[in-house]
């Protein structure tokens, strides 16, 4: 082997960079070859996916896989229609996250900020469309599915439009305010030949996932309790969402869903009876319409009770609790959008203990988009269809009747497990 080299840094300067690289390339050569990629540098390919042994210790958690995103112009290509602030602050920054979506045009009624957000994502103007001019998509091929991010109202007249125009949609929840939108949607998507999926991202989030597969197991015995409970302050009076016209209905429809669609998530099962209770505000400029607060519980076939609650006057929680038979799951944050915690207790040869499972997050508006492109690509069923949508608006128009007369609302329920609810989504999504 040569003498290693030595330079003063005065020699270095005189050198100059491309002599400096002349000296220690002629030092290279009198030296061992360097050694070869390692296998876990080089990893496998089948598939067009590239896969990586861990190379971490066993004591260590193992390392993300890679994400083998599908190439540029092999994603599905979608339109948001709807600028306000949930895509602004969400769906359109998760566009970079997705691995098998992107962006290709948007619908506004705002001119203005529809070409500041398409010249900020670098939308075409030719692909930003007006309401008036909505129909129009049928002739861009670019676009393959719609994500429908309006006021409740307007989903079924927008599903169905996009459906006539030879389009897929993901409809932002809940599906529609009444269960006769929501057939007329689910039929527009039969006769169109196209995917409907509701965006239940939840049932995406790995948190969530976890739960369900803690639940479903029986990991800590038989479930005996849920407990849900999605409540925020909602502030200028003005706002859509306390219009009834627009929302078709108050928390219940906007935070509560998903406190109901966790319980019938987690269980498999649909509610055999309902009671639901509202709080009503009239006085308050916010409540005229809507109520302010609704709490209900849910009975299910295999004995679980699910006690859950919504509102527009409560302080920011959102809480998912289940209790089974040796032990219990609390899951923090478990609706928002991220910081989610995950903590499970259990009961084993009399000590009871505390466990937080440190799942990594996910961007949740990914998840959801990257599914809805896989189904679209292998042409199968989402994960949450509009049958999925419908159910939740069907149960929810029997707790505001409950809530009418004060009695239990019993409901005929399918016997099958997950009876609305398409193939669960791959683990590379969640």
């Amino acid at each position: 082997m040569g003498e290693p080299i030595r330079l003063s840094r005065r020699d270095a300067v005189a050198l100059g960079s491309s002599g400096l690289a002349a000296a220690l390339l002629s030092a290279r050569a009198d030296a061992a070859p360097l050694p070869g990629p390692t296998p876990q540098d080089i990893g496998s390919v089948a598939g067009g996916r590239v896969t990586l042994p861990d190379d971490e210790g066993a004591t260590d958690p193992a390392e993300s896989p890679p994400p083998n995103p599908s190439a540029p112009d092999d994603r599905v290509g979608f339109a948001v229609v709807g600028l306000g602030r949930l895509s602004l602050e969400n769906i359109l920054p998760a566009f970079a996250k997705s691995k098998h979506a992107k962006l290709v045009a948007l619908v506004s009624g705002t001119p203005t900020k529809a070409r500041a957000i398409a010249s900020q994502y670098g939308i075409a103007p030719s692909n930003v469309y007006s309401y008036a001019e909505y129909d129009r998509i049928a002739q861009n091929p670019a676009i393959a599915a719609v994500y429908v991010v309006l006021p409740n109202a307007m989903h079924a007249e927008y599903t169905v439009r996009t459906f006539r125009a030879g389009k897929h949609v993901l409809c932002e929840k809940p599906m529609a305010p009444t269960e006769a939108e929501c057939t007329k949607m689910i039929d527009a998507g039969r006769a169109a030949g196209k995917r409907l999926m509701i965006a239940y991202r939840c049932q995406y989030e790995p948190n969530n996932r976890a739960v369900l597969k803690s639940v479903r197991s029986n990991e800590l015995g038989p479930t005996r309790l849920i407990e849900a409970r999605n409540t925020q302050v909602q502030g200028d009076p003005t706002q859509w969402r306390l219009k009834k016209a627009q929302a078709g209905s108050g928390p219940l429809y906007d935070v509560g869903i998903y406190c109901l669609n966790a319980a019938r998530f987690l269980t498999g099962e649909e509610p055999i009876e309902v009671i639901g209770r509202t709080v009503l505000s009239p006085s308050d400029p916010r409540f005229r319409e809507v109520e302010e607060s609704v709490h209900f519980m849910l009975r299910f076939p295999s004995g679980v009770i699910a006690n859950c609650a919504a509102s527009y006057d409560m302080h920011q929680t959102r809480e998912l609790n289940v209790q089974a038979t040796t032990g219990a799951i609390r899951l923090d944050n478990a609706f928002a959008y991220s910081g989610q915690r995950l903590n499970v207790t259990r009961l084993a040869d009399g000590i009871e203990s505390t466990t937080e499972r440190k799942i990594p997050q996910k961007d949740q508006f990914a998840l959801e988009l990257d599914h809805m492109a896989e189904c679209i690509t292998k042409n199968v069923q989402p994960h949450t269809p509009g049958e999925e949508g419908r159910a939740d608006v069907k149960i929810m128009q029997a707790i505001y009747r409950s809530a009418r007369t004060r009695d239990a609302v019993t409901l005929n329920a399918p016997t099958e497990g997950d009876a609305t609810r398409g193939p669960q989504p791959s683990e590379s999504q969640s």
